[in-house]
Order: C-alpha cells, then structure tokens, then sequence
C-alpha cells in the first residue's frame, strides 16, 4: 500500500481551508505551503493536523518545487484552496493506493470541473481542462515559467476517471484582479523568453481569441457567464502584450540615461 502526501498552496484562504481539509482529512500527510498569510490561515491549517511550510512565493511553478521534496510519503497530491475532491475522486484515489500502482506509472491526471458563479462551464476549453495533480514524488516538478507551467513527468501518466472541482474565482471583481497580476506575470515570461512586442498582438490577435472562444467553442451557449470569460481572456491576450510594450520602452528609458 502506497502512502500520500497532499499538498495545497496557500495563502489567506482561511474561508477555504475547513472544506479543503475535510476532503484529504484521510491522507497520510497533509502539506501547506503558505506564502506568509496574515488571516489565520496557518493557525487553522496546524489546528487541523497540518504540517505547514512557509516560502516567499515568487511564482506558482517555483513555490511548488519548492515544497515538493519537503513532502514525506512517494505520492504526492497537489490539490489548491478553491479545489474540491467529491467522494467518489477520494474513494479512487484510495483504491489506487491501496491495490498498488504499476511501476511505470509515474503520475495520474484528473479532469477539472469549473464552477464560475454557481454554474458549471462544459464550454471554451474550461472541461476536461486534464490537470496532472497525482505523482511520484521523486518524478515529477513544474517548468520554469512565470505562469501557466505545466508539469514534467518522465514516465507513463494515466487518467483518472472521476474529476476533480474547480470552484472558481466567486465574483467578477475577484476574476478582474486576477487579470491584472496574471497578465504581468506572463509578460515578464514572454520578455525573459525574448518575446518582443507586435502590434498584431494587442489588435488582430485578442479579437480572434474573442471570436474562437465565443463563436466557435460555444461561449454564447453559456449566457453572461460564457461572454464574461471570452472577454475576459481577450483582455488578457491584450493587456499581456501592452504590459511587454510598457516593458521595452521602460528599458529603452532606462538606456537613453
């Protein structure tokens, strides 16, 4: 029987944390990684069992390789605060644990479904939406990305069948926050990658993110709701690329000193 780690990054999320940790209340270790909450949150999360790290958060990829060597047991299960596991992703979850994993599976990957202001969305890329979040410990670690970095297995990933519960950012005004700090982060991406700015990126190419999303993968099917997010990552397409803009002609400020 294989033992499990959870690991849940955290930071002032104590009205999420109760929920959370009654859902992975029966793994062999319970981890949160907090980037220094000022809410109550790592007195809660140790009140409850917790073993609780604490790491400056630079980027969600490197706060996560960071804790992953710190956990005790061979899986590791990487769950965030607004997630959710239903009884029946537990229950096979347990099963594969107790009845013994093959060798050369080193990671299982859940589908996730996204509630966005009560209602699930099936459309615009958001289900499946396969998240790699069940591994070996020694196997697996995040790339090297400001944001958006997906995990790098070497062996066999296999796929659950019960998916996991992404409840999403509750309100609009909490969802246009994260577009402004997302969108700084994947600049600061692009400009470490050598991206440079075009022009075609702040005009053609956020119309057609628009259009793919709402025309052509079913945004208008979902009401305000489907609107909202095409919208909204056409707004991330275009702020993305005005904040590189912003990036080179500071430098070239910067330079002209």
């Amino acid at each position: 029987m294989h033992k499990l780690s959870v690991l849940i990054p955290a930071f002032n999320n104590i009205s999420l944390m109760p929920d959370l940790l009654d859902d992975v209340a029966w793994a062999d270790e319970i981890v949160v990684v907090d980037s220094f909450s000022t809410d109550g949150t790592v007195e809660y999360a140790r009140e409850r069992g917790a073993k609780v790290i604490q790491h400056e958060y630079i980027n969600s990829a490197s706060q996560k390789n960071w804790a992953i060597p710190q956990c005790a047991h061979e899986w590791v299960l990487i769950v965030d605060t607004d997630e959710r596991l239903p009884p029946e992703l537990q229950d096979e979850i347990r099963a594969l644990l107790k009845n013994g994993i093959p060798d050369d599976v080193d990671a299982y990957r859940v589908a996730r479904k996204t509630i966005f202001i009560g209602e699930w969305l099936r459309v615009m890329r958001l289900y499946p939406d396969y998240q790699t979040r069940l591994f070996r410990r020694d196997k697996a670690r995040y790339e090297d990305k400001e944001v958006h970095a997906d995990i790098r297995v070497p062996g066999r990933v296999e796929t659950l069948n019960v998916p996991l519960i992404h409840n999403s950012t509750p309100t609009l005004s909490k969802q246009i926050n994260l577009l402004d700090r997302y969108s700084r982060y994947q600049a600061d991406e692009l400009a470490k990658r050598g991206v440079r700015f075009r022009w075609y990126n702040v005009t053609l190419r956020p119309l057609a993110v628009f259009a793919y999303l709402y025309l052509f993968q079913g945004g208008w099917s979902a009401g305000m709701r489907g609107l909202f997010i095409a919208f909204h990552t056409m707004a991330y397409v275009f702020f993305t690329h005005a904040k590189l803009w912003e990036k080179e002609w500071q430098a070239k400020q910067t330079s002209a000193r």
